[in-house]
């Protein structure tokens, strides 16, 4: 159950996907150097495993519990919020004026990662809390920016996304809550919101809900939806916790995993007097929520990163362990362990290598998102901001479908203890399972990339990564022994998306739902040839450095791990691509009827 971050392949990573050198070259960046990026995964190491991963398995076992309308945390977790905060982990990406770091954002996903594979329920807190800062920042008056983001930077307060209501789900434009202007600036707020996580808890003495509402007479759909600010304790005129605003939590959900994030069900203005802030401008609520969204769904993507890491660690442990069968021609009595058995080896170096993928696609979409924000050239920040549209859908939905199929693995390598709560590897499983549904189900997230990211900039966007994926193949070409099946299967992987990408784009100009048909296998194949371009690079990277006269066993492992990618998954992207473009017909007779039969 211990977790040891992996700081060396993080490291490695960070330089050689998301370019550390250069970001560090970037204005405002230039104290994020390798040594002391070093040293803040260090330390980020040191707390994720001495103080978050211990609480893991408690909190999991005891939950948060609602106790006459205050949510209590699990044991441990309000003194390790304390402890975050107070080490300066929560405002890491931050602008100093506001009391951050100002380190970049994909040094704060490595650190991000750690906290998530330590302890995942305990990570969900200050995810939300970064998206809100990111949308007050972009989108709040100088007023609000000074009032609230000191305070959420530091992490002195907490804050929420409140979107889903019982009747809607992810058809936000359907939401029923109400913002009624008052006349002085502020609005009264009536609603019920389902799944806020973090919603009420006792770690902070406030907390910041940013929710969506409808003012009278506004367009239907989310067109005609605003959003407002509406902290716990209304602030006074020094900025403190002051009166008690009219909202309440109504329920906590009883849930399949993370039980230890308090995910509430709340109501606002029982009593008539529940008092909002307009954030951003009116029926603009849809575009402020997006800006914190999309930071949601990097880290949504990044946990589940993190949770495949932490399958990942235990189910190896256990192989190393666990004692059971034999080698052909070996006595009865003789034993030997479970890794030495070669289905176990088989799974073990995918459950490694399908994390490697996620990493390095997650660390790219950070990196990506520092160049599109801190590139002097504006032709050069439009780019990589394109990119970063790009890379969301594709972070979020396969970094977490991901998290799910290691942490089955996890439990399959396990066996029936595997099964059986008391060794933590259900656990992983259990808590994994929601990350596909958060932020935009991972079947949005493929409608997403096929209608709006696939055809954004005249489809140069996806050209160019093809095209850098294709230098990439061409390097392959000549890395020599060892390098061929690499090589191959990236090569004809690339050529079939390249094919169905061109298929995608021809249906949306008359065919729309035959895209939407095939979106899901699609982008599946897309980011499974983004990962397995990101392995091949870095295996280029760790072949230079054996000939360089590296002896580290783990440059040799890098090289193995994206041969098994390209061997186990890049072999199947061919056939998810037919799936994508030749599944439309037999789904059209797929109807309601036939379902019932």
């Amino acid at each position: 159950m211990d977790y040891t971050a992996p700081v060396k392949d993080m490291r490695f990573t960070l330089e050689q996907i998301a370019g550390l050198a250069e970001l560090s070259e970037l204005p405002g960046l230039d104290h994020a150097d390798g040594d002391t990026v070093a040293a803040v995964l260090e330390e980020a190491a040191k707390f994720a495993g001495g103080v978050l991963a211990p609480l893991n398995r408690g909190g999991d076992q005891q939950g948060a519990k609602l106790d006459n309308g205050v949510v209590r945390t699990a044991p441990g977790f309000k003194d390790a919020y304390k402890q975050f905060c107070e080490a300066g982990w929560n405002g890491m990406p931050f602008a100093e004026e506001y009391g951050g770091g100002n380190l970049p954002w994909a040094v704060t996903m490595a650190a991000q990662e750690m906290v998530q594979s330590a302890n995942l329920a305990f990570s969900l807190c200050p995810l939300l809390t970064q998206g809100a800062i990111d949308a007050i920042e972009a989108h709040g008056t100088e007023e609000q920016k000074k009032l609230y983001l000191p305070k959420l930077v530091s992490g002195e307060w907490t804050a929420t996304m409140n979107l889903t209501e019982p009747h809607a789900g992810s058809d936000v434009g359907a939401l029923k809550s109400k913002a009624v202007p008052v006349g002085d600036g502020t609005y009264k707020i009536t609603g019920s919101k389902i799944f806020i996580t973090y919603g009420e808890h006792d770690m902070t003495e406030n907390i910041v809900h940013l929710v969506l509402a409808r003012l009278p007479d506004a367009p239907a759909g989310t067109k005609g939806i605003s959003l407002f600010i509406v902290p716990k304790f209304i602030p006074d005129a020094d900025g403190k916790p002051g009166k008690r605003n009219d909202l309440r939590c109504v329920s906590l959900e009883h849930k399949l995993g993370i039980h230890a994030s308090p995910t509430a069900v709340m109501s606002y203005g029982d009593n008539g007097e529940c008092i909002g802030w307009l954030l951003g401008a009116e029926n603009q609520g849809m575009r402020c929520m997006f800006t914190m969204m999309n930071n949601a769904r990097l880290s949504v993507g990044c946990q589940g990163l993190a949770i495949a890491e932490r399958a990942y660690q235990q189910a190896l442990a256990y192989a190393e362990q666990r004692k059971q069968g034999r080698h052909p021609g070996q006595s009865a009595d003789q034993h030997v362990s479970i890794i030495e058995h070669a289905d176990v080896r088989r799974m073990l170096i995918l459950m490694r290598s399908l994390t490697e993928a996620a990493r390095g696609l997650i660390y790219l979409n950070a990196a990506a998102i520092d160049r599109a924000h801190r590139l002097p050239d504006e032709a050069k920040r439009k780019e990589w901001k394109s990119l970063v549209e790009l890379l969301t859908p594709l972070s979020k939905a396969w970094a977490t479908d991901i998290g799910c199929e290691v942490a089955s693995l996890g439990v399959q390598i396990h066996g029936g203890m595997g099964f059986i709560e008391e060794t933590g590897a259900a656990q992983y499983y259990r808590d994994a399972r929601i990350l596909p549904i958060y932020e935009g189900t991972n079947g949005i997230q493929a409608i997403d990339l096929v209608t709006r990211k696939l055809p954004l900039n005249g489809g140069e966007t996806v050209k160019a990564l093809f095209g850098q994926i294709g230098a990439t193949v061409a390097e392959l070409a000549k890395a020599g022994e060892g390098f061929a099946a690499i090589h191959g299967n990236l090569d004809g992987a690339l050529k079939s998306l390249t094919k169905a990408s061109s298929w995608m784009g021809q249906q949306l100009g008359g065919n729309v739902n035959a895209a939407l048909s095939g979106a899901t296998p699609y982008l599946r194949a897309f980011a499974s040839v983004v990962g397995g371009w990101l392995l091949a690079r870095q295996a280029l990277a760790a072949k230079a450095e054996i000939a360089g006269g590296a002896t580290d066993p783990y440059f040799a492992a890098k090289i193995v791990s994206a041969r098994i990618f390209a061997e186990q998954v890049l072999t199947g992207v061919d056939g998810l691509c037919r799936a994508a473009t030749e599944g439309s017909a037999g789904l059209a007779e797929v109807t309601p009827e036939l379902l019932r039969a």
